[in-house]
């Protein structure tokens, strides 16, 4: 049995869908990742503390923090300085009022460390799987 034009244009098909699969999944990979406005409509502002529950966040997605810079800022830092309302050392503040955070594996912790803030529940722990 002989193989004519067809069996050849048949394997190009083959090669070019397989390319193009690869590149879709390839594709897929970034699109999983999410972005979240941190307090919907109204922002990054006071009583945070639930805006996170009922969502699912996963590593890499981005939490964009929308605030007037002149009132707020984002902290993110350690679970003791969430707790505690305290900025440690070496804790990365935000300040442009239109932050996006990448989230990392794991909790992840962010509070507004201006003057009686944080402790007025601007700060939120997002976990992401």
């Amino acid at each position: 049995m002989s193989q004519g034009r067809g069996s050849a244009s048949r394997a190009a098909a083959a090669a070019a869908l397989t390319l193009v699969l690869i590149y879709l999944l390839a594709q897929a990979e970034h699109a999983q990742a999410a972005t979240y406005s941190v307090g919907g409509s109204s922002g990054w502002t006071f009583n945070m503390v639930n805006w996170p529950k009922g969502k699912s966040f996963r590593a890499g997605d981005t939490l964009m923090f929308k605030y007037d810079r002149t009132l707020h800022n984002v902290v993110a830092l350690n679970k003791g300085g969430y707790d505690s309302c305290r900025t440690p050392a070496g804790a990365k503040v935000y300040s442009s009022g239109n932050d996006r955070i990448k989230l990392a594996k794991g909790l992840n912790y962010f509070i507004c460390n201006f003057p009686g803030h944080c402790e007025s529940a601007m700060k939120i722990a997002v976990n992401a799987a």
